[in-house]
């Protein structure tokens, strides 16, 4: 190995040990765990920040596929590691209800969230987008966010 390149490698070592370190408190922080002092996250006095919201065309789109499927579908929103900015989200339809799920619901839409992505996505507004190029879900406004890329299919926290 030259020595730029090992110069390299000690001047990034520290910063890329700060995001492990801090991305590993977060994963193992305890409101990733069910709290039952908490309030549901379905239930009116949940604060706005303990929810993740769905938008009209969301909830439009939903009861279109709900419709086309013949059953209840749930929308499940999970973050993953990668993107090109360090987590990503990831949309699916499921038709069942994990123990470790928190249920958001507008309209008869459920949206579900895992405890461990709920962390990642509290307070934020899933949306429906319609474009040339892609019609998808997608997270349009999310506090835990610092930035992301353009696409708004990856995030940095």
């Amino acid at each position: 190995m030259t020595t730029s390149s090992r110069s390299l490698i000690t001047r990034l070592a520290p910063v890329f040990s700060a995001r492990l370190r801090h991305n590993s408190k977060l994963l193992s922080s305890s409101s990733a765990l069910p709290d039952p002092e908490r309030p549901s996250s379905s239930s009116p006095e949940a604060s706005s920040a303990e929810v993740v919201r769905m938008t009209d065309s969301c909830v439009r789109r939903m009861k279109e596929l709900q419709a086309d499927e013949n059953g209840e579908k749930l929308l499940r929103l999970s973050i993953e590691a990668g993107g090109c900015s360090g987590f990503q989200y990831n949309f699916s339809l499921d038709d069942k209800v994990k123990s470790d799920d928190r249920i958001f619901e507008r309209d008869g839409v459920k949206l579900i969230v895992d405890n461990i992505s709920f962390d990642f996505v509290k307070g934020a507004t899933v949306d429906y987008v319609e474009e040339l190029i892609r019609s998808a879900f997608q997270v349009s406004a999310n506090p835990s966010a610092v930035g992301g890329c353009s696409c708004k299919s990856s995030f940095i926290v």
